[in-house]
């Protein structure tokens, strides 16, 4: 999972936020927009499902758009962060 993208790299899926998509939306694996509108209580509702769905497609990474750092938009970065982290070898 690559944070804060600012362009969506071959291979990669798409978690967007907002309205305005990225540079290499268009050739995204897959692509969940958490809220196109830009309301962080609507991203927070859909982020789960997302990130599974996400998971789902294939992809060899997930491109993450900037969510806003005020409000829920705490919350969800910290879930993305924590998402991203690397995992122990089981």
């Amino acid at each position: 999972m690559h944070l804060n993208a600012t362009h969506v790299l071959p291979g990669e899926a798409l978690l967007a936020f907002g309205p305005d998509l990225p540079e290499g939306a268009d050739a995204a694996v897959a692509v969940e927009n958490l809220s196109p509108a830009g309301d962080l209580t609507q991203a927070a509702a859909r982020l789960f499902q997302a990130l599974r769905r996400l998971d789902a497609s294939g992809a060899r990474s997930i491109a993450v758009m900037p969510i806003p750092k005020e409000g829920l938009g705490e919350a969800i970065n910290d879930r993305l962060r924590r998402a991203a982290a690397p995992r122990p070898a089981s």
